[in-house]
């Protein structure tokens, strides 16, 4: 890995839930960056089965249970859109080098991103193994051949995934820090009674 000293790690993530994941990938985060920065976001590729309002407050109560000061949560970062978000961030910390974190199952999306090259530019990629989701060397180089800079990410995030909790309806994969919240709410089919 490169010196990450000066850079600050952005993820932006549908959070719909967040999971054990989410929760994992921040935590370890916090380990090789001196920032982290994360906010709730709409995925265009996504249909997303609670309000982005919702989802905001679920990943804050997470970050608020991390309880790291290296850790920020910025909703203003949030859009539909990694460019705008990217272009937000570079105002905000002209000086610092931005990493971009993604986990290992968005590698292949990438190209297929809106303006690839100009998010490119802006960031490097930063990316986190998902066990089950292994990463392809394919997927690498096409980055690269439209200038992607990538750090493969020295973690290991667990193969919990909030499309499981929305399908199967189970406060399994929910960090204890949430789940009261989602219940509360009556999100994702669950509610007091499971």
């Amino acid at each position: 890995m490169t010196d990450l000293l000066g850079s600050i790690a952005l993820f932006g993530t549908s959070a719909d839930p967040p999971t054990f994941g989410h929760q994992a990938l921040l935590k370890g985060l916090l380990k090789i960056f001196p920032s982290v920065v994360t906010w709730a976001s709409d995925n265009p590729l996504k249909s997303h089965q609670a309000s982005l309002d919702a989802r905001h407050a679920l990943l804050k109560k997470l970050v608020t249970d991390i309880g790291n000061p290296k850790l920020k949560l910025i909703q203003d970062l949030s859009s539909p859109r990694t460019i705008t978000t990217l272009e937000k961030a570079s105002k905000l910390w002209p000086e610092k080098e931005l990493i971009f974190v993604i986990g290992s199952d968005l590698a292949g999306q990438i190209p297929n991103w809106e303006n690839p090259k100009a998010v490119l530019k802006k960031a490097r990629i930063g990316i986190a193994p998902r066990a089950g989701w292994p990463l392809q060397k394919d997927q690498l180089t096409r980055i690269q051949s439209l200038g992607g800079r990538i750090e493969l990410l020295p973690l290991n995030i667990p193969a919990s995934a909030s499309s499981q909790i929305r399908n199967n309806s189970s406060t399994f994969q929910i960090p204890e820090a949430i789940r009261p919240l989602v219940l509360e709410q009556n999100l994702y089919g669950l509610n007091n009674k499971q």
